[in-house]
């Protein structure tokens, strides 16, 4: 039987990216999707994520969830990433679907009840929706057999600031309640991610040879190489969200991933939103320290890029 999924995300491009990997995955059956404001706003990203299931002909039920972060107001986004709209400035047909009434803090806390033990958390953007989930009822924890959650910077610089990666520095306070909750946690960092590129050849197969989704996608990936020009030399994109996709359903495994202490900086100083992981003791090789919930992922194999092709193409 396929795994219930709960998927939660600020859809963007590589959340969209991410979200046609997932429809084409047998391991998952995507349960529920809740959005919160990262890339765009909360109820720009269920809209979005609307007008891509619908392309894929796809009826999951999805939930608008927190605007701004537990600590202080949204900030617009990052439209010189995603475009304006999130999708990098393409044009999609309006979904006939709309967002369901509960918000997605109790969409979670639902699902864990009728998949108790069963359901996983994916989480592809800031954490607000998931600690609002845990300050309604702390017993979720033990609910959920397994969160996935892209974010953080273990020994490679952050990208919004030297330190912070976006979903963990644009609530701070989310993060660290989320990251020190005593659950099964998989983060996968900015290590992992910005190894795993699709190059412009792969995007010109999602745009020529993919469906409806995976063509579209595609298409918005366009804008988004534009953006990482400057990080690779060339026009590619590193792999966030599928990363973290691919690891939850098992397409790719991770090869190098200790369980270690993690806490996140939700001070006011130049560290706010760092992923403090404790990676003392690991050159002789990896070492899962004692009570330790966090796996950190470092290093994966294989290359994602191929195996996604093969999936969303499919």
């Amino acid at each position: 039987m396929p795994t219930p999924l709960y998927f939660d995300c600020d859809t963007g491009v590589d959340d969209a990216l991410a979200l046609a990997y997932l429809l084409n995955s047998p391991e998952v059956e995507l349960a529920g999707i809740g959005t919160v404001s990262g890339n765009v706003s909360s109820a720009q990203a269920a809209d979005n994520t609307l007008r891509l299931l619908a392309l894929a002909g796809r009826d999951v039920p999805v939930a608008v969830g927190e605007h701004h972060p537990l600590a202080g107001d949204f900030h617009g986004g990052a439209p010189h990433v995603h475009g304006a709209n999130g999708l990098g400035g393409l044009d999609l047909p309006a979904a006939v679907a709309a967002p369901v009434a509960e918000d997605a803090a109790d969409m979670l806390l639902r699902l864990s009840r009728e998949h108790d033990g069963a359901l996983e958390v994916l989480a592809v953007g800031p954490l607000t929706n998931l600690a609002r989930a845990l300050e309604r009822d702390p017993g979720l924890t033990g609910r959920i057999a397994k969160v996935t959650i892209m974010g953080g910077a273990a020994l490679v610089p952050g990208n919004i600031t030297p330190v912070a990666e976006a979903n963990i520095g644009n609530d701070a306070e989310a993060a660290r309640a989320v990251i020190a909750a005593t659950w099964p946690i998989v983060l996968v960092p900015l290590d992992s991610t910005m190894e795993n590129v699709l190059e412009e050849a792969d995007r010109v197969r999602l745009v020529e040879e993919g469906g409806s989704l995976a063509s579209a996608v595609g298409r918005m990936l366009d804008h988004y190489f534009d953006f990482y020009v400057t990080e690779y030399g060339r026009r590619s994109s590193a792999l966030h969200d599928p990363l973290a996709a691919a690891l939850a359903v098992g397409g790719v495994r991770a090869v190098l991933a200790p369980a270690v202490p993690v806490e996140v900086d939700a001070t006011d100083g130049p560290g706010r939103g760092q992923t403090i992981c404790d990676l003392r003791g690991q050159r002789p090789g990896p070492v899962d320290r004692s009570g330790a919930h966090v796996r950190v992922v470092l290093r994966t194999e294989p290359d994602l890029a191929p195996h996604l092709l093969e999936r969303v193409l499919a």
